[in-house]
């Protein structure tokens, strides 16, 4: 079966929607067709091999799977879309006709899987989407993306499904919005799709997370859909009936990039620059703050005396945090900035207490 052609850059937002994985026919078409039907979806997906952390899981259905997809995509008119890992997974997914492939974050932490998916679509029309690796690392994220693009490859996309962290929070994977706004940032002419299902984990959260990446300037959003998500055999939590998922994609604004209306251009360049007086201001006393910190780094070096001292910290870190409500900054961009002073700090005095007098 040939490939469809994809609006890659015309349509935005592009939705990608379907199951988790897929199961049997009748689940995988069911959801197909009823996502066709809510007019919502521009392409479907399925996941046909699933990689999973222990053995004697669901690892998916392999190659049938892929014939069921040929199916809804005959069915509905819609291309199609699965993940790949190896070089036998592009292998039969080109076989069957389908039209997208995306690289899980598995797969993208390890250049040599990359590569060999790379070399096994040299030559091949097909837009491809990379995932964000599991750890924040966007070198290795880049590195996937340009390992593609070196075998001709011209329709990449990124999708970013947040990131693996310590700690709890009520997020599946962290979605560290930073890091995804420096990717965007240094790859610009590639297209970002936001994955709410993998970075929340629960449908709950979709449409917030959903918004957040709208608000952001994405170019789509990838979320998964299934007739009876409760009873699906991975990832349960995090999907949606394919009806309820048309209401979340209708339900999200997305906005336009600029406007060149006067009275807009002209209250936006007078706030921007009231930032630009306070951010000099800030940066000012940052650098003022640091010079503290050197001359605190000479007194622990003239009298012996460690540079990390725990219990000051976090002194410091209860005080400020107990000031949140009242500075309107949330608890989290608060903790962050602190971190980044301290470790500069640390770093200043470091480099005082091994320098010669």
């Amino acid at each position: 079966m040939e490939t469809k052609k994809i609006d890659w850059k015309g349509k935005r937002p592009l939705i990608i929607s379907g199951p988790c994985s897929a199961e049997t026919e009748e689940q995988t078409l069911d959801t197909c067709r009823r996502l066709a039907a809510t007019g919502a979806v521009d392409v479907l997906r399925a996941g046909i091999w699933k990689p999973r952390t222990k053995p004697g899981t669901f690892e998916g259905v392999g190659l049938p799977g892929l014939s069921w997809m040929a199916e809804a995509k005959k069915e509905t008119g819609l291309p199609v879309a699965t993940e790949v890992a190896n070089a036998k997974h592009v292998e039969g997914a080109l076989e069957f006709g389908v039209d997208l492939l995306w690289i899980g974050a598995r797969t993208t932490v390890n250049p040599f899987s990359v590569q060999d998916i790379a070399d096994a679509l040299r030559g091949v029309k097909i837009p491809v989407l990379v995932k964000n690796p599991m750890n924040p690392d966007l070198d290795l994220w880049m590195g996937a993306v340009q390992r593609l693009q070196k075998v001709g490859i011209e329709q990449v996309g990124l999708i970013h499904r947040g990131f693996s962290s310590f700690g709890v929070s009520k997020y599946r994977n962290n979605p560290m919005w930073p890091l995804a706004i420096e990717m965007k940032m240094r790859m610009p002419d590639v297209p970002m799709i936001g994955d709410p299902s993998h970075i929340t984990g629960k449908r709950a959260l979709l449409k917030e997370v959903a918004q957040e990446c709208a608000d952001l300037n994405y170019d789509g959003l990838i979320i998964e859909s299934h007739i009876c998500p409760d009873k699906a055999w991975s990832d349960a939590a995090q999907q949606v009936v394919p009806e309820e998922l048309g209401e979340l994609v209708r339900s999200i604004v997305w906005r336009k990039p600029q406007t060149d209306k006067p009275d807009f251009l002209r209250s936006l360049d007078k706030l921007r620059s009231q930032i630009d007086q306070y951010d000099a201001e800030l940066f000012t006393l940052l650098s003022k703050r640091m010079a503290v910190a050197e001359k605190i780094g000479e007194i622990k070096r003239d009298n012996e005396v460690m540079i990390l001292q725990s219990a000051r910290w976090d002194d410091i870190v209860k005080r400020v945090l107990a000031t949140a409500d009242e500075l309107q900054l949330s608890r989290e961009f608060l903790s962050i900035l602190l971190n980044s002073i301290h470790m500069e700090s640390i770093s200043r005095q470091h480099q005082v207490m091994n320098s010669k007098k």
